[in-house]
């Protein structure tokens, strides 16, 4: 079972919830941050992706970490952000083309990860759990939430939900595409009491997003307790909980540079010794999916592919269902057609194959392909959430990239430290 924490959060002061708040370091090149920062001095991101203003510094060079907590500690000092007086748990209400998420913020143990009650389908690269390991340590802060996915047993999500219901935000943001982000505090002992007991009831949490964040709190709790600077707070990271069910989830798209030596028609003929090929039709180029055409009783792998100018259903019955991960469509596409007819072997590495988030429009990857930048689009179906889960529960692991969970929260408008 799960214990959940409360904590005195670190919040953008009254009157700059709407201007501090940015989207996610990790989300956002060097580049792109800087220009953010250009437009808005008080963006987060000048402390969650600090080498944005050093362009002439390697991205892990330790004054880039220290200028972070520099910028940190001088937003609170200046009054930009304020720490709570006392701890308590907040509500974080995502509204977005007008469907309403809710989640609970608070605190999780390091240890419930090492012990698996928080669960994870994806592996981690060192390269960038270092970099957030440095920088947690160095900011003293959790400055950007884990998105936990719980199993409601049917009345926690509408508890929380109750506990806002008729009350103001206590910090708010309406991000550049237009989704509102709500904080509410949640200070009323009788009401933590009774979070904290629902979820005494929860056998696991699941990481939907932020793997690298979850494991390099981890990796601070034990660099600090190795070293004698272990606090209560080091040894528990900021999360947000949201309802399984309550989530949204896409497919994530798959772009290809070349096709590797076949032609279109080529490519398309070799691919059909193999698969059902169709021509799809007209598609809803503003829409995140395309519905499949065909109707099977079996399971069957679907998906979708763009090249010369046309859409094409690709499909054919599952091998076999009880192997969750190997059956999963993006296990298929990777091991059959990307590496085994285009030769990319390193879906992580590979310079020929791209991906991109399901939260675009197709429209964009019909635009990528007729460009020229890229030969095939590939987009995907959305795995089912209970699939993610059950292979985070056996230990599995997914192949990269093979969901994209909404919504997309945003970093400073809540923040953890561990003193």
């Amino acid at each position: 079972m799960v214990t959940i924490y409360r904590f005195a959060a670190v919040r953008p002061a009254r009157g700059y919830s709407a201007i501090i708040p940015s989207v996610p370091y990790d989300v956002v090149t060097a580049d792109e941050a800087r220009r953010c920062i250009e437009r808005n001095p008080l963006s987060f991101l000048r402390v969650s992706r600090p080498d944005a203003e050093h362009p002439d510094l390697l991205p892990d060079d330790r004054s880039v970490y220290l200028r972070a907590r520099e910028v940190f500690d001088r937003m609170l000092a200046e009054g930009f952000l304020r720490r709570d007086p006392e701890p308590g748990m907040y509500v974080y209400r995502v509204v977005q083309d007008g469907e309403e998420f809710i989640g609970l913020v608070c605190c999780v143990a390091t240890e419930d990860y090492e012990d698996r009650r928080i669960r994870r389908h994806e592996l981690t690269r060192y390269d960038k759990e270092e970099d957030r390991t440095r920088h947690i340590d160095t900011v003293n802060a959790n400055t950007g939430l884990v998105f936990l996915l719980y199993r409601d047993p049917g009345e926690i999500c509408s508890y929380i939900a109750s506990l806002i219901a008729g009350s103001g935000p206590d910090g708010s943001t309406i991000s550049e595409q237009g989704v509102l982000h709500e904080i509410y505090r949640i200070v009323d002992g009788t009401a933590i009491s009774r979070l904290e007991d629902l979820f005494s009831g929860v056998e696991a949490l699941y990481i939907a997003d932020g793997h690298h964040r979850a494991k390099s709190a981890v990796n601070v709790a034990v660099r600090r307790r190795a070293e004698g600077r272990y606090s209560e707070e080091s040894g528990r990271f900021m999360a947000v909980l949201f309802a399984h069910n309550r989530v949204r989830i896409h497919g994530y798209s798959r772009l290809v540079t070349d096709l590797g030596g076949y032609t279109a028609s080529e490519f398309i003929g070799a691919l059909s010794e193999l698969w059902d090929v169709r021509p799809y039709g007209e598609i809803d180029e503003t829409g995140y999916r395309i519905p499949p055409a065909i109707r099977a009783d079996a399971p069957v792998h679907v998906m979708h592919m763009y090249l010369d100018g046309r859409w094409y259903e690709v499909s054919r019955p599952l091998g076999n269902p009880a192997d969750l991960i190997g059956s999963l469509d993006v296990s298929v596409l990777q091991k059959e057609v990307l590496e085994g007819m285009l030769g990319i072997s390193d879906p992580r590495g590979d310079a020929r194959l791209h991906y991109m988030g399901g939260a675009k429009p197709l429209s964009e990857l019909e635009r990528l392909v007729d460009a020229g930048v890229y030969a095939l689009a590939v987009a995907m179906q959305p795995v089912r959430i209970e699939t993610v889960l059950s292979i985070a529960d056996q230990g599995g692991v997914m192949p990269p990239k093979s969901t994209w969970f909404e919504p997309k929260l945003l970093s400073g408008l809540v923040v953890h430290t561990l003193d």
